[in-house]
C-alpha cells in the first residue's frame, strides 16, 4: 500500500510563497512519477506539475502553463518526497492541491495516477 501525505498548505497574501511537500511511504520506487494536481472551488481538478526520474541521477520536470514561471518542482534524490514550491501566488491559485503517483508513464492526466493523498488547502488573498 502506498500512502502520500501533503503539507505546506494556509493561507497567503497575493505575491507571497508558500512550499508544499508530500512524502510518499510504502511500496513506491524511485521511478515512480509524482504530480501535483489542484481543485479550485466549483472546478475540476487540473494538472499542476510532475516530476520523473531523468537518467541515474536526474529529475524532468514539466509545470503547467498557468502557473509556469511561478510554481517550482523539485524531488528529494530518494525520489519519495517532492516539493512544490509557489510564488508570486495569485487568488486564483486558490484550491486544494493533491499530491499523486503514478508509473513511470504518468504525466499530466488524472488517470495515469494511482495513488492520491488528502489534498492540502491554499487560499491566497486579494
Amino acid at each position: 500500500q502506498v500512502r502520500l501525505v501533503e503539507s505546506g498548505g494556509g493561507l497567503v497574501q497575493a505575491g507571497g510563497s508558500l512550499r508544499l511537500s508530500c512524502t510518499a511511504s510504502g511500496r513506491i520506487f524511485g521511478d515512480y512519477v509524482m504530480g501535483w494536481f489542484r481543485q479550485a472551488p466549483g472546478k475540476e481538478r487540473e494538472f499542476v506539475a510532475y516530476a520523473r526520474r531523468s537518467g541515474a541521477n536526474s529529475v524532468y520536470t514539466v509545470v503547467a502553463d498557468p502557473v509556469k514561471g511561478r510554481f517550482t518542482l523539485s524531488r528529494d534524490s530518494a525520489g519519495n518526497t517532492v516539493y512544490l514550491r509557489m510564488n508570486s501566488l495569485k487568488p486564483e491559485d486558490t484550491a486544494v492541491y493533491y499530491c499523486a503517483a503514478g508509473p513511470a508513464s504518468a504525466r499530466g492526466q488524472e488517470y495515469e495516477y494511482n495513488y492520491w493523498g488528502q489534498g492540502t488547502r491554499v487560499t491566497v488573498s486579494s
